[in-house]
């Protein structure tokens, strides 16, 4: 008797332990892709043309994006750029244009969501 109700709680630890693990390590699908702060910033890619970059930003998000495209440049003395901020409301498209003297090492684009109406 005593064997049997041992038998029964290994069974029972057997059977529930994978499915106490298992709520655990559920990653957070649904909630985490309802965040507002996911469904937000401007798409944006950048070309770069000899000495000229520009960015093409595109939000197809319902808040609006505060971009910015910054430029560093190759050689020691010619001067990194930053461009003024720009607003990217829904589905609106901006670009943006900035330059180096010579030639171009990096250019990258800065986001700044803004809070929405009711944030």
């Amino acid at each position: 008797m005593i064997r049997h109700h041992r038998t029964a709680a290994r069974t029972a630890v057997s059977v529930l332990a994978p499915v106490l693990l298992a709520g655990f390590a559920v990653p957070a699908g649904p909630a985490a892709a309802d965040d507002p702060r996911e469904r937000a910033g401007a798409s944006c890619r950048t070309e770069v043309e000899g000495s000229r970059v520009t960015a093409y930003c595109h939000n197809p998000y319902p808040h609006t994006d505060r971009v910015r495209l910054h430029v560093e440049c190759a050689r020691w003395w010619d001067v990194d750029a930053d461009s003024a901020p720009a607003e990217v409301p829904a589905t609106a498209y901006v670009e943006l244009t900035a330059r180096c003297w010579k030639e171009v090492r990096a250019a990258w684009i800065s986001h700044d969501p803004l809070p929405g109406p009711g944030s």
